[in-house]
């Protein structure tokens, strides 16, 4: 019975020294695929001037492949790393990342939130349309004009939403606008708080995000090119298919005269996953900086909209 109980705590550490050998070795890797992809360029970016030809489909399963790929998830788990080690060694470097990433965040969402604004507009042409000039599509555009039913414009509604959930969703962060379930944050010290934070971020929502784009990334590939990749193909797979491989956007709706851009839907998943983790990240690095600089440096460069001196309790940031 001893020497089964050895055996297995002996296999359980040969697998967890195994598993840290291949993690150290994946890491490393992750250094010189960077190096490759910025110096090889056209292996695989070849394909956005599209011409049709054989090193454009081979460079296009490339960039499907290591979109998904362990290899991608290891190069800029390597550039997360490294900003982070160069940033604790020089805050104001780690600061000046933080600054950048809100910008991002505040930038995309600042923008894309006018979207909302479009579909209040559009839902009040499509009532009026309907309700009072008793027409069936709407045309609108010079020169060429652009008509479509009127039920392709109420379809598209959801686009406008979708562009406000996906790519606000950060800047909602920064502004501090989602809500939280609080139990214990409040009543904790400065100290303390930094810490959940810290550990939420890579805990809860840096892996959230990398679930996501994973799930994402070919769900999205699925209704763009034929023969539709799979998230189980290695490269050599996908290169042999890259021989037949053509554009096949999903163009069908719901409804025979619907909105037919759902692909759309797709690419604002991805880009949702991606906005999320870069934030975790930028959100990892504030609530360190904040940990190490304490109570002062709390909301530090904070990028937050306001309505103005007296206006702090619509804001919803009290």
């Amino acid at each position: 019975m001893e020497n089964e109980n050895g055996a297995e705590a002996g296999g359980f550490f040969a697998a967890v020294f195994d598993g840290l050998i291949w993690f150290v070795q994946s890491l490393a890797l992750g250094f010189y695929n960077i190096f490759y992809a910025i110096t090889h360029p056209s292996s695989w970016l070849d394909w956005v001037t599209w011409a049709n030809t054989t090193e454009d489909k081979e460079s296009l399963m490339r960039f499907v492949y290591y979109g998904g790929s362990t290899e991608f998830f290891f190069a800029v788990l390597a550039i997360v790393l490294t900003v982070i080690g160069v940033g604790m060694w020089r805050n104001e470097f780690m600061w000046g990342c933080v600054r950048a990433l809100e910008g991002l965040a505040n930038g995309v969402g600042r923008l894309f939130a006018w979207a909302g604004l479009l579909m209040v507009l559009q839902q009040i042409i499509i009532v009026f349309m309907q309700r009072i000039f008793t027409r069936p599509d709407i045309s609108f555009g010079f020169g060429i004009p652009l008509q479509f039913d009127i039920s392709w414009f109420a379809e598209e509604l959801k686009l406008y939403n979708a562009l406000v959930v996906c790519l606000c969703v950060t800047y909602t962060f920064v502004q501090g606008g989602h809500v939280r379930v609080d139990l214990i944050y409040a009543a904790v010290s400065h100290r303390t708080k930094r810490v959940i934070d810290m550990g939420g971020s890579l805990i809860f929502m840096i892996p959230t995000a990398v679930l996501i784009w994973l799930y994402g990334w070919y769900f999205l590939w699925r209704h763009l090119i034929t023969p539709n990749p799979a998230a189980s193909y290695d490269l050599e797979r996908l290169m042999r298919t890259s021989r037949a491989v053509r554009w096949s956007v999903e163009t069908i709706g719901f409804s025979p005269n619907g909105f037919n851009g759902y692909f759309l839907f797709k690419i604002l998943l991805v880009s949702f996953a991606g906005l999320v983790f870069l934030h975790g990240v930028a959100f990892f690095m504030r609530s360190y900086l904040e940990w190490k600089e304490g109570e002062a440096s709390e909301g530090k460069y904070m990028d937050r909209d306001t309505l103005g001196d007296g206006e702090e309790a619509y804001e919803g940031t009290h």
